[in-house]
């Protein structure tokens, strides 16, 4: 991203700032907030009485006028979602509502070190609340399918940019055919479970803490890839999440209360609990096999190799899951054998 992209962005806040009349006599410079594993960057505007966020999404890169539609779409769900306070589609500029930086990530790494979950509940119960009210609120007419198409596409991360880019791999026919059995069992396990929709990046790093002394739902981020998909999607995104680990008794606990409220809320059919829980499992293999390829793309295409730290426990998580699944030994030994020894060593 240019310099010359910030500088425009800045004299177009200042125009749109002047347009709404909001005080900015003391307004100096945007301050950096973060970027995102997208081409989105995002700057804080300080103002007199408030602050804004300033979004830079090149729009031969992002989609900004999905963005708002998705904005508003989730909005009337009844969740928190950033209000679009001005936009300019033709050059990628947005101005949007602050929700601070208070993630989910750091007080939830603060709670485990503590050995204490009682704010972890909270924050989880929040959060499965504002999924429960989305799913339920949000036609998913509105949004594209998740289908078989996409479902593999994604899959197919994991043997392009993982296996091939970044471990340099070489897989045989054998191999390649076995990888494609694995991903058509899982986007047929996909694809049987209830249509929602979802998220996609529903996990600690999208979810902020508005309002700590309240019992308030989070502020809820990066949402502009929306589609109508998998029941268990959102919730295994939020429950094994790639930045953070809890013991399997916890994760189960909150897959409890998600099914509870999913069940009295009609959204996910007459199954008992385990084929939900068989559900969750098979969907957390089709996003962590995903996961891993966009790490490793991430790293080798944008530069942005802080990623491949996460990986070891997108690793664990398949391992383990997988292992309780005769479906996938074949897939899971394979792994062990060829795959784990060489990102072993290009991990550490």
């Amino acid at each position: 991203m240019s310099d010359l992209r910030r500088e425009q962005l800045s004299e177009w806040t200042i125009a749109e700032l002047q347009r709404l009349a909001i005080p900015h006599e003391h307004f100096a410079e945007l301050e950096v907030v973060s970027g995102d594993a997208s081409f989105r960057r995002y700057f804080r505007a300080r103002l007199e009485q408030t602050t804004l966020i300033a979004v830079d999404a090149p729009p031969e890169n992002e989609d900004s006028e999905r963005f708002i539609e998705l904005a508003d779409l989730f909005r009337k769900a009844g969740v928190a979602t950033p209000e679009i306070v001005a936009s300019d589609l033709d050059h990628g500029f947005m101005l949007i509502e602050d929700f601070g930086d208070d993630l989910y990530l750091p007080t939830l790494l603060l709670e485990q070190q503590s050995g204490s979950t009682d704010k972890a509940d909270k924050l989880y119960l929040q959060a499965i609340g504002s999924l429960i009210r989305f799913q339920k609120n949000i036609d998913c007419g509105r949004l594209e399918p998740y289908g078989r198409k996409k479902l593999h596409e994604e899959m197919g991360l994991f043997e392009q940019w993982f296996c091939d880019g970044f471990l340099q791999l070489q897989l045989t026919d054998a191999d390649r055919e076995m990888i494609a059995n694995t991903f058509c069992f899982l986007e047929e396990a996909a694809l049987d479970q209830a249509q929602v929709a979802v998220h996609r990046d529903y996990h600690s790093r999208n979810l902020l803490v508005l309002d700590p002394s309240a019992d308030s739902p989070p502020g809820i981020i990066d949402f502009q890839d929306a589609v109508c998909g998998p029941y268990t999607y959102d919730l295994v995104s939020l429950l094994r999440d790639c930045y953070i680990r809890w013991p399997r008794e916890d994760v189960k606990g909150w897959c409890g209360d998600y099914f509870s409220s999913a069940s009295e809320q009609g959204l996910i059919g007459d199954i008992d609990n385990m084929q939900f829980l068989r559900d969750f499992d098979l969907m957390g293999l089709q996003r962590h096999l995903k996961v891993m390829g966009i790490f490793a793309r991430l790293h080798i295409r944008d530069n942005k190799p802080q990623y491949l730290a996460d990986i070891p426990l997108v690793i664990h998580y398949f391992l383990e899951v997988a292992s309780h699944y005769e479906e996938l030994a074949t897939f899971r030994s394979w792994f062990e054998q060829t795959v784990l020894p060489v990102a072993e060593t290009k991990l550490n």
